[in-house]
């Protein structure tokens, strides 16, 4: 990776989609903010189309259960748009979501080693969902392992109000 290739802004068309519950709002802030702050993200050559390069701007969208990425370079207009299916991470996001329900039920009545339990399995189902999502963007996009789990838990509460 070269050294301006990260994210430094990232913008989500929510058009078509219902509002997002408080919750969901402050979990996708806390989910760009964390991108933000350090990542690591480049555009794979594409053979025929004239590639953005870092550092970049990250539009990203849900269009017909396909995520949608638009990437344009900080300083030009050019501009890399792709679809990824969703339906290789459906069923990790249904299980980060069960489990995250159940981690927050737990918070309010059970004891500490029973919610560490729990948190465990939940960052193993988050774990499993980031390595697939680095798997389907090989070849389109390279990201480093903690950008991918940021970006998970991103298309997780964007996908949420599905």
């Amino acid at each position: 990776m070269e050294k301006d290739d990260f994210i430094i802004e990232i913008s989500l068309d929510e058009s078509g989609l219902p509002l997002p519950t408080h919750q969901i709002a402050h979990e996708r802030k806390a989910a760009i903010y964390d991108i933000l702050k350090n990542n690591k993200f480049a555009v794979k050559k594409s053979r025929g189309k004239a590639l953005p390069r870092g550092p970049f701007r990250l539009n990203l969208s849900i269009r017909n259960l396909h995520l949608v990425f638009k990437i344009r370079g900080a300083h030009s207009k050019t501009e890399y748009e792709f679809l990824l299916s969703l339906s290789p991470l459906r069923q990790v996001i249904k299980d980060y979501f069960e489990i995250c329900k159940s981690y927050f039920d737990a918070v309010k009545r059970l004891p500490p080693s029973q919610i560490e339990a729990i948190d465990m399995g939940r960052r193993g189902v988050h774990l499993e969902g980031s390595r697939i999502l680095m798997e389907r963007l090989e070849g389109k996009i390279e990201l480093d392992p903690q950008t991918s789990k940021r970006l998970f838990t991103l298309i997780c509460a964007l996908y949420s109000n599905m």
